[in-house]
């Protein structure tokens, strides 16, 4: 089967470059959803950790439960708990959620200041606050998520103004309905790239601590996909590769199989477009559990940066990490 290899000194690296602009490693939040971006839960949780991060942010109840004793402050971002937990913060997506929480629960309300995905409306906060008291939740912050934080337009000065004002309405009802102080934050990667004057409580990190956030070169690919060779072949001329016959070779060439296809996560739409860093081609339609390329390697590399790989396949980077299959070995080097 094909591995994955992870660099925990890459990792190092972008982790020190974040918390330079956080001015505090306290203030990151790693984000380890969805298999972290596909590098490995477990993995990337016991890394972040060894580094000092005390805070994490997953996607579901399950994530959370299971690094659990890694990190003192765990944000859930799209589930609710069965029973409440002391060091899980669950977040409230929709105002009609929040009576489904349970009692003492520990809440973070999202507040949708311009997406228009998740969170309340920012004219139901009041609202809100009156119903996460009566529910006998514990609200403990405010965030919000940026829409376009990485394309260079005013709307992430707008989403800012929105939070600005939905923060200082905060902190009143906060004092009103009996809360604590509650923390805030809006930033995550390429929001915090954005200012030099970062003054959140925390920023949400994911995809910068991975190495593939466009357009910052100091920042280093912790991800390294290899497969393994299945078989060579001599393809003669005339003579067509894979399903579909996609590609026809125009001269005799040495072909090999290797084992890593798109049910391990390898997009289809990237047949015939993908090159490795190399330059070694692959050709034909990539099948459910093995891919054709122009080598005759026992082991070849097949990317150690997402972003290039995301190209063949007219995508991002987000999306070849997450589509790894978890099945896959990881190891750190």
């Amino acid at each position: 089967m094909a591995y994955i290899t992870l660099n925990k000194n890459n990792f190092f690296n972008n982790l020190d470059i974040i918390a330079s602009h956080t001015k505090s490693k306290d203030k990151i939040a790693i984000v380890l959803k969805d298999n972290a971006y596909g590098h490995g839960l477990l993995e990337m949780a016991s890394l972040a950790q060894e580094y000092g991060i005390t805070k994490a942010v997953v996607r579901t109840d399950e994530e959370a439960r299971s690094i659990e004793e890694l990190f003192e402050y765990i944000l859930v971002l799209g589930d609710i708990p069965e029973k409440p937990s002391s060091k899980m913060r669950y977040t409230i997506n929709d105002i009609k959620s929040i009576n489904k929480f349970p009692k003492d629960t520990l809440v973070e309300l999202k507040v949708d200041t311009g997406m228009h995905r998740n969170g309340i409306s920012m004219s139901d906060l009041h609202d809100a606050f009156i119903q996460i008291k009566d529910s006998g939740l514990i609200l403990e912050a405010l965030f919000t998520h940026h829409k376009s934080a990485d394309e260079l337009t005013s709307e992430w000065f707008w989403q800012n103004d929105n939070f600005k004002k939905i923060k200082k309405e905060a902190q009143y009802l906060a004092q009103e309905f009996g809360f604590a102080p509650l923390r805030f934050h809006s930033a995550n990667s390429a929001s915090l790239f954005r200012t030099d004057s970062f003054d959140e409580d925390m920023a949400r990190v994911g995809i910068a601590s991975y190495g593939c956030l466009e357009g910052f070169a100091k920042l280093l690919p912790v991800l390294s996909l290899y497969a393994q060779k299945l078989s060579s072949r001599v393809v003669k001329k005339g003579e067509s590769v894979g399903y579909g016959g996609t590609f026809t070779a125009k001269e005799s060439l040495l072909v090999s199989n290797y084992n890593f296809g798109y049910g391990d996560g390898f997009l289809r739409s990237s047949s015939n477009n993908f090159v490795t860093l190399n330059g070694v081609k692959q050709i034909g339609r990539i099948s459910m559990d093995n891919s054709s390329f122009l080598s005759e390697e026992e082991n070849l590399l097949i990317f150690n940066n997402a972003t290039d790989a995301a190209e063949s396949a007219e995508t991002i980077s987000y999306e070849v990490l997450t589509s790894l299959k978890s099945s896959l070995k990881r190891e750190i080097v």
